[in-house]
């Protein structure tokens, strides 16, 4: 009886509902209410940036995909102000750029899914690894690093005075990415470097694809051959290694970061996979961005003559005519200030990946557990704090900065772990050049007039004139000033 009420009920409102509004009416409350969950849900946060309004939203990521990360930060710093929401591949991320980690497919592509240390996402195994790391970037291994840099930093300027002009000087085509020595434990050959610079490209070009981009292998097949090339290469120098341990009377002496990660392996603390990463993060992780950064400096010190004229100053009332030593490093403020006022006005890495790991509320803004963000480093140095955040200039350190205002290496845990090494290199290599030369430009070839790409890291368009530079031996330059 029941259920042939409910027949009858079911037939009497197919029947009534066109009696009682028209048939057009159903789909539009349809829309009306489908909207309103949208609304609904767009409410959950009152954050400015794009929505996610039915999927339209995510496809902000081809912006990421076309302008690179960097170029693209600063657009949507312009269009939404300094802390934003967007999608990318379709989950919620925060830009922030006051001072108040993503994973991702191509994070397994390039080999630091749960491996190294700069994109490992297996907090545990991260902190088994990043004590290597520290250890050789610090200690021993830092006084050691003045000398080799001394040294890498004399010998290639000793070959750049073959190459002298009629009036003494040194006409030279920059290469941004010039080498710089890191450890002393391998020697690399120019095979290497190039595939090293195939797994920069690959890395570039992979950061922030979309998840649909990994389904389809002929898209991401030549970079992860990139990275799969490197880590063979990698594997060879660790074996050769390996075999140089075995034959040494004295393994104290021989206990660097690399045969540090070799006898963790044979402990069972690592694997081999692990050992090849560790190695390779080692050699890629400063080279690149401590040479673009030395790239700057000197434009900086060429379009600042001042500037150059109170470090040399510096230089030879605290180290006189002997190289550089340990003990110097924390006396040579104005150097120190130049080096640190260069990060902050012309950074190469200007932003710092991050995933919450719970709720939380930054700036008034909730946060929820798992949300992406990606901080402004670059915007948030020219917002507080800093006199004149415009311009270059010392003043800006004159006062001691807080952190809060001034993190170029990153900050707490995950900062970088070669801040300290890469700070006592860019001294030692400034200290070494600027003795022997005066560094100048053509005029009109500021730091302004280079083209740039800001991918995963600001770097000059080598392919452009801009990057001539001349290198005045002193010599002649205090010959000339003295006629």
């Amino acid at each position: 009886m029941i259920l042939e009420t409910l027949n009858l009920m079911h037939c009497n409102i197919t029947s009534v509902v066109p009696e009682v509004m028209p048939t057009a009416t159903v789909p539009i409350l349809l829309l009306v209410c489908f909207l309103f969950l949208i609304w609904n849900y767009e409410e959950i946060s009152s954050i400015p940036g794009p929505g996610f309004c039915m999927g339209i939203g995510p496809l902000i990521t081809w912006r990421f995909l076309w302008m690179g990360v960097g170029q693209c930060l600063q657009l949507l710093h312009k269009m939404y102000g300094e802390f934003m929401r967007v999608w990318i591949s379709g989950e919620e991320t925060l830009i922030i750029s006051k001072s108040s980690s993503i994973f991702h497919a191509w994070v397994q592509c390039i080999g630091m899914h749960e491996n190294g240390i700069i994109f490992n996402n297996n907090p545990a195994l991260w902190k088994e690894i990043r004590p290597f790391f520290a250890k050789a970037l610090s200690g021993p291994g830092l006084v050691r690093m003045i000398a080799i840099c001394v040294e890498s930093t004399k010998n290639h300027l000793d070959r750049l005075e073959n190459v002298t002009n009629g009036l003494g000087n040194i006409n030279v085509h920059i290469h941004a990415k010039f080498p710089i020595a890191m450890n002393g434990e391998f020697c690399l050959k120019n095979a290497v470097v190039l595939k090293i610079q195939n797994y920069f490209d690959a890395w570039q070009a992979l950061l922030l694809k979309p998840d649909i981009f990994f389904k389809i292998s002929w898209l991401y097949k030549k970079y992860e051959k990139s990275a799969k090339d490197l880590k063979e290469a990698i594997e060879i120098l660790i074996e050769q290694k390996r075999q140089r341990l075995s034959t040494v009377e004295k393994l104290e002496e021989r206990m660097d970061f690399a045969s540090q990660l070799i006898f963790a392996q044979s402990r069972g603390d690592l694997t081999g996979e692990n050992v090849n990463q560790c190695v390779l993060e080692m050699m890629i992780a400063a080279p690149d961005t401590l040479s673009v950064t030395l790239f700057f400096m000197l434009v900086l010190i060429a379009e600042h003559p001042k500037v150059e004229e109170d470090m040399m100053k510096e230089i030879q009332a605290v180290i006189g005519d002997r190289d550089i030593q340990s003990n110097d490093m924390s006396n040579l403020r104005v150097m120190e200030n130049f080096i640190n006022e260069s990060m902050r006005y012309q950074p190469v890495v200007d932003l710092v990946m991050r995933k919450a790991l719970q709720d939380d509320v930054i700036d008034g803004y909730p946060v929820k557990s798992g949300t992406n963000i990606i901080l402004n480093i670059g915007r948030m140095h020219k917002l507080e704090f800093f006199p004149k955040p415009n311009e270059f200039t010392l003043e800006n350190f004159e006062k001691n900065v807080p952190s809060r205002y001034f993190q170029p290496f990153g900050f707490g845990p995950r900062g970088c772990v070669g801040k300290f090494i890469a700070m006592v290199m860019m001294k030692a290599i400034l200290v070494t050049l600027l003795r022997r030369y005066r560094i100048q430009t053509p005029k009109g070839r500021g730091l302004k007039n280079i083209q740039k790409s800001n991918d995963l890291s600001m770097h000059p368009n080598e392919r452009q004139p801009l990057l001539e530079m001349f290198f005045m031996p002193r010599r002649n330059v205090d010959k000339c000033q003295d006629d």
